[in-house]
C-alpha cells in the first residue's frame, strides 16, 4: 500500500477530438491524450478517428514519447457490441497505450479478446471507494479514473490505501455532467439521445420555465431573470491554482476535459496546465502560483470557474444562472505553418479574418505570448492584401519577432482593423 512523502510527476492527459486536436496536445504539453473511435464511446459530437486517423496519431504521439488511450465507455446494450472483437484486435495492432472502459461486459471483451492491453476504468463506473478500485484491480485494471463527485479528502484516502501499481486518474479540468459521473438520464427521456450510449444533448444547458397545467402556453421563471434559468448549468471544473494539493495527493493522471472543444482551446488550456505543473515539480518548496496561466485560460472559451467536489460540496454559487453560453473573449485566427528567418514572414493557416492593422497575441509551447500589429500580409501568389477572409486561407505576415511552426495567432474580439 501507498505511504511516504516522495512527489511522483503526474501525468497531463489532454483531450483529442480529432487528429489536428491530438498534434496540438502533444505539441502543447500533454503527457497523453484520449480520443474515441467512430464506435464504442461517448462522444459522437466529436469528428472521433478512423483507424487509419488514429494510427497516424498514435505514430505521431510515440514519435514523441507520448502515450493515446481509446475510449470504449458507453454503457452498452447487445447490439453495441457486434463487432467489438474485430475492433479491438485493431486496437491492438496499431499500438494503442490503453483503453477506457465503463461497463463490466465490456471489460470481459477486452480482457478475454487482448489481454495484454491496459484496461482503465472510465469515471462512468462511478468509482467512489477503495474497495470497489480493489474489485477492479483484483480484475486486472491498472487505472481508475475516479467519480468527479469525491473530494481531495476522499481521494487521499484511496490512495493511501490502495496498492503502488494502481494508478488513479482525476478531471482536473473542463465541463462539469449535472448527473451522477455522467451517467446522466436526461438526454434520453428528454432528446430521445442517450448520453450513456454516447449522444448527449447536453439538456443540462438548456432554458428552463414553469407552466402551470390549466394555463397552456404561459411560462414563468423559476428564477427571476429574464433569459431564464439555469439551475443545472454548472460552472466548468478549473484546478489550476491548487497543483500542489492534487500533486500531494499522489494522483497519477490529471485529466483535462473537453473533446468537442476547439484546437485553440486545447493549446491553450494544456500549455497553461503544463507551466505550472513544470514549475511546481521544479522546486516544489518555493513554487508561487502565477495568475497569468489563469488568464491565459480565460482567453479561451470558458464558463466561469468552480473547484467542483474537491474541497466543499457544490453549492448554487458554482452553478450559472444568467446564461448556459461559453464566455469568448479571444479569436484563434491563425496557426504558424513555417518561419523565414531573412525575410521575417511567417506562413500562416488563417482560422478567422484578420485584417492589416489588427493587434494580435503569438503564443506557443512553453513560452509567453508577445503582442504585435500585422503591418503587412501577403496571399499565396505574394500579392499584398488587407484582408485574410477565407477559411484557412494560406498568407504570409511579416512578424516582429522570430515565431516557430504550431504558434497560434490569437486577436481580441471586436479588435478588426477594417470593415
Amino acid at each position: 500500500m501507498r505511504g511516504g512523502k516522495k512527489l511522483i510527476k503526474p501525468e497531463l492527459l489532454a483531450p483529442a477530438g480529432d487528429l489536428e486536436k491530438l498534434k496540438m496536445a502533444v505539441i502543447y504539453g500533454a503527457d497523453a491524450v484520449y480520443l474515441g473511435g467512430e464506435s464504442f464511446g461517448l462522444r459522437k459530437a466529436s469528428k472521433n478517428f478512423t483507424l487509419k486517423e488514429m494510427k497516424e496519431g498514435i505514430d505521431f504521439a510515440h514519435e514523441r514519447d507520448r502515450k493515446v488511450y481509446v475510449t470504449l465507455n458507453i454503457i452498452p446494450h447487445d447490439e453495441d457490441l457486434i463487432g467489438i472483437e474485430e475492433y479491438l484486435k485493431d486496437l491492438q495492432r496499431i499500438k494503442v497505450d490503453g483503453v477506457l472502459v465503463a461497463d463490466p461486459g465490456m471489460f470481459v471483451k477486452v480482457r478475454n479478446t487482448i489481454q495484454d492491453m491496459p484496461i482503465h476504468l472510465s469515471t462512468q463506473a462511478s468509482a467512489t471507494n477503495y474497495e470497489t478500485a480493489m474489485f477492479w484491480y483484483n480484475l486486472g485494471v491498472r487505472r481508475i479514473v475516479l467519480a468527479r463527485e469525491l473530494s481531495l479528502n476522499e481521494i487521499r484516502g484511496i490512495i493511501k490505501r490502495i496498492p503502488k501499481d494502481l494508478e488513479i486518474e482525476t478531471f482536473v479540468h473542463g465541463a462539469m455532467c449535472i448527473s451522477y459521473s455522467g451517467r446522466c438520464l436526461l438526454s434520453n427521456y428528454m432528446a430521445g439521445r442517450d448520453s450513456n450510449r454516447g449522444g448527449c444533448a447536453h439538456p443540462c444547458r438548456w432554458k428552463y420555465f414553469l407552466m402551470e397545467e390549466e394555463r397552456e402556453g404561459q411560462y414563468f421563471p423559476v428564477y427571476e431573470n429574464d433569459k431564464g434559468t439555469f439551475i443545472f448549468n454548472s460552472k466548468d471544473l478549473c484546478m489550476i491554482e491548487h497543483i500542489p494539493e492534487l500533486v500531494k495527493a499522489g494522483i497519477s493522471s490529471f485529466k483535462i476535459e473537453g473533446r468537442v472543444k476547439s484546437q485553440y482551446y486545447v493549446a491553450t488550456v494544456v500549455r497553461s496546465y503544463r507551466m505550472a505543473l513544470d514549475e511546481y515539480l521544479k522546486d516544489p518548496d518555493n513554487y508561487v502560483y502565477k495568475p497569468q496561466w489563469l488568464d491565459e485560460i480565460k482567453k479561451a472559451s470558458y464558463r466561469d470557474f468552480t473547484t467542483g467536489f474537491y474541497f466543499n460540496k457544490p453549492s448554487g454559487k458554482d452553478q450559472v444562472y444568467t446564461s448556459s453560453s461559453y464566455i469568448r473573449n479571444y479569436d484563434f485566427v491563425g496557426l504558424v505553418l513555417d518561419y523565414d528567418d531573412k525575410t521575417r514572414l511567417a506562413t500562416v493557416s488563417q482560422r478567422n479574418r484578420m485584417f492589416v492593422g489588427d493587434e494580435i497575441e503569438i503564443f506557443g509551447p512553453n513560452k509567453d505570448f508577445v503582442t504585435q500589429r500585422i503591418e503587412k500580409m501577403w496571399n499565396e501568389f505574394g500579392e499584398e492584401i488587407e484582408v485574410a477572409p477565407h477559411p484557412e486561407q494560406i498568407v504570409k505576415i511579416e512578424m516582429k519577432q522570430r515565431v516557430e511552426p504550431w504558434d497560434i495567432i490569437r486577436k481580441g474580439r471586436g479588435s478588426d482593423s477594417i470593415g
